[in-house]
């Protein structure tokens, strides 16, 4: 193992860099922590157990400042929340789950099925509208103005003073360009009944991606300007070490893992137990 030496030489940095590498954390956070190990430890006499948990503290002290609470605002009626994110990364069930949490908590809630030439989607989102008791804004048939819709939904939640509209959004990347300019409608539209809105524009990444993670937060970014992050598919062997990456370099706050299908297995993050977990160490 590449511990068996005992001694923290630069041999075994190089090899400790390489596994966190693979581990999904990039090569400039793997290059970081490494360097704050050997700042710490270089030369000495070292248990794998004590490298571990000197990393999972260097990591849990990145992770920190992200890991965040879902804010609702009191003041928003309804609070608008855009939901974006590639197909297939369990964006639609993570609307889902949240409507369902919010429920939980006393809040009233709405679903938007703006991905509206997907059928699929929109079937799910209600059923998860009946599952949580949400009503569900969708239009009959594929296709439809999704901005449109995102409209509709928001005069409607006004209407009813519901205090959270979750607005689940297309996300094709073949037709980047064209699915791009339908965020920013979204996004657009919203504004004209809400300058505030949205109030929250999350994008839901999948952890299995690894560093392609990085790539979508920077496309959906710059189309609409994303302030938080919900990470699924964490379950099992998914290699979480892209969330200390994504923490590194985009400090967007992440108000949620998945980690497995039903509804409490969206839950809320927790620095120092994510990091000790990614280190093997006891919870």
């Amino acid at each position: 193992g590449i511990f068996a030496r005992g001694r923290l030489d630069d041999d075994a940095l190089e090899e400790l860099e390489e596994l966190l590498i693979l581990a999904d954390m990039g090569a400039a956070t793997a290059a970081e922590l490494t360097q704050a190990l050997a700042k710490e430890k270089f030369g000495k006499e070292v248990s794998e157990e004590e490298i571990r948990a000197t990393l999972a503290d260097e990591i849990a002290a990145i992770l920190e400042p992200v890991a965040q609470t879902f804010p609702i605002s009191a003041t928003a009626k309804p609070h608008v929340v855009l939901v974006a994110g590639v197909n297939g990364t369990g964006k639609t069930t993570t609307v889902g789950k949240l409507a369902s949490q919010f429920r939980a908590d006393g809040l009233t809630v709405m679903l938007a099925a703006a991905d509206t030439f997907r059928a699929a989607a929109v079937e799910q989102l209600k059923i998860w509208g009946e599952r949580t008791g949400c009503p569900v804004v969708a239009r009959d048939g594929e296709g439809g103005d999704p901005a449109g819709l995102a409209y509709d939904a928001l005069a409607r939640a006004r209407d009813e003073g519901v205090d959270v509209l979750l607005i689940d959004t297309a996300g094709r990347l073949q037709n980047k360009a064209n699915l791009m300019a339908e965020l920013q409608k979204i996004d657009r539209v919203v504004k004209k009944l809400d300058a505030e809105a949205p109030h929250t524009r999350l994008l839901v990444l999948d952890a299995t991606t690894g560093q392609n993670a990085h790539s979508q937060v920077e496309i959906f970014r710059e189309a609409v300007d994303i302030d938080s992050l919900i990470v699924t598919k964490l379950d099992g062997t998914a290699k979480g070490g892209v969330l200390v990456a994504l923490a590194r370099r985009f400090g967007l706050p992440v108000y949620a893992l998945g980690v497995g299908e039903a509804v409490e297995d969206l839950r809320p993050f927790n620095a120092r137990e994510f990091a000790r977990a990614l280190m093997n160490l006891e919870t």
